[in-house]
């Protein structure tokens, strides 16, 4: 069988751009430091692939969402710090000290069952805080972390990190950000008076840090620098700049080999719901790649809107149709004749179709591409 016909698409995964576009943030953070987000299996790309990259970069922390993505992280990671977005899991105090992993506490009731575990395990991981500024998700209202300094009950021995995080950064000029950064910077300030946090940590081997910027925040001057950051969507390629020029370099790259090519006589349709109809004598391409790939179905084309596109042939060629579960129908009838073979290869995501553009096509974000992107492809990783 050839490669072809056993090979949903190929993907193209550049860890030396992922690389490049840590230096970048970890650069524009200075003095602090950026750490990474890997976790949804690193934006796709595989936890196993990226933390090493990462960590060959220069990066020392490193944030999951669950704990079983943290012990994953752990077995690439042999050092490093590796933090648990979603809080303490119940049950499971054992699993983050036997893998070396920190929680992100968001309550008091967290906040109490991890004092009382290091009580007992003193080599556990520190943990990180997290206070709400806005977002209204996860983590502690900023006036009970307030009651928390007054009742001089902040667990200064068990917490390494104090972050928060925002709602909507990529915003350029948002007074809510503006205003997010500012109730954290008056905690922080609380934070520095309450001078509990130096005497207390002085034989520790690492003093609280303050950690706020995402990906965003790196390009926002209202942001603010702290002592780390924790730059997520940006380093895969995503544009922290909606409506600029994306400042980080292309990460992903998916090609999918035309299967069949179709002459459509003007006024037949093409795939699932008739959604599209030849206006002239047309020529579909059948490019071997579908929504069972993580290829949004949104992205295609319905009477009352346009959809996505692929480069074929080195121009853009509009969807033509529903994307299907396997399958992707391309209009190619104004490339030049011959210009197309069954086997060539299409783009998907790459060049001109970055994956926000591919995002904004299907009614979804960039993140939602990626994070989505199945595990049929040919998985091709370039250092």
């Amino acid at each position: 069988m050839s490669r072809l016909a056993s090979q949903a698409a190929r993907l193209t995964l550049d860890l030396g751009a992922l690389a490049a576009n840590w230096c970048k943030l970890n650069a524009l953070n200075a003095p602090g430091v950026a750490g990474a987000v890997i976790k949804a299996d690193a934006y796709g790309l595989g936890i196993e692939n990226a933390a090493p990259a990462l960590h060959k970069a220069g990066c020392r922390t490193f944030f999951v969402a669950h704990l079983s993505e943290g012990i994953r992280a752990r077995a690439a990671l042999p050092d490093g710090e590796i933090f648990v977005l979603n809080g303490l899991a119940a049950g499971q105090l054992a699993a983050y000290r036997a893998h070396r992993l920190a929680p992100v506490l968001g309550t008091m009731s967290e906040i109490t069952a991890w004092q009382a575990f290091r009580d007992e395990e003193p080599e556990a991981e520190r943990a990180a805080l997290h206070v709400d500024t806005g977002m209204n998700r996860l983590g502690l209202r900023p006036d009970a972390f307030r009651d928390l300094l007054a009742a001089g009950e902040m667990p200064w021995d068990d917490i390494s990190i104090m972050m928060s995080h925002f709602v909507s950064a990529e915003v350029e000029n948002d007074t809510f950000t503006a205003r997010q950064a500012t109730v954290f910077g008056e905690l922080a300030t609380l934070v520095q008076e309450a001078g509990k946090a130096v005497q207390q940590l002085a034989n520790s081997n690492q003093p609280l840090r303050l950690s706020l910027c995402n990906s965003s925040g790196h390009f926002t001057e209202s942001a603010g620098r702290y002592a780390l950051s924790r730059p997520g969507y940006a380093l895969y390629g995503g544009n922290p700049t909606p409506g600029r020029k994306n400042p980080m370099r292309s990460v992903v790259r998916l090609e999918a080999p035309v299967i069949q090519i179709t002459p459509v006589p003007a006024g037949e349709t093409v795939g699932y719901n008739s959604n599209f109809i030849a206006m002239r004598d047309s020529l579909i391409a059948t490019i071997s790649c579908g929504y069972a790939d993580g290829y949004s179905r949104n992205a295609g084309a319905k009477p009352d809107r346009a959809g996505g596109y692929a480069i074929v042939a080195g121009r853009e060629c509009p969807i033509a149709g529903n994307v299907s579960m396997d399958l992707i129908t391309v209009d190619i009838t104004h490339l030049p004749k011959g210009s197309v073979k069954v086997g060539d290869f299409a783009t998907l995501i790459g060049d001109g179709l970055d994956i926000d553009r591919v995002g904004e096509a299907a009614k979804t974000i960039g993140y939602e591409i990626l994070t989505s992107l199945g595990r049929r492809y040919e998985r091709v990783f370039v250092e």
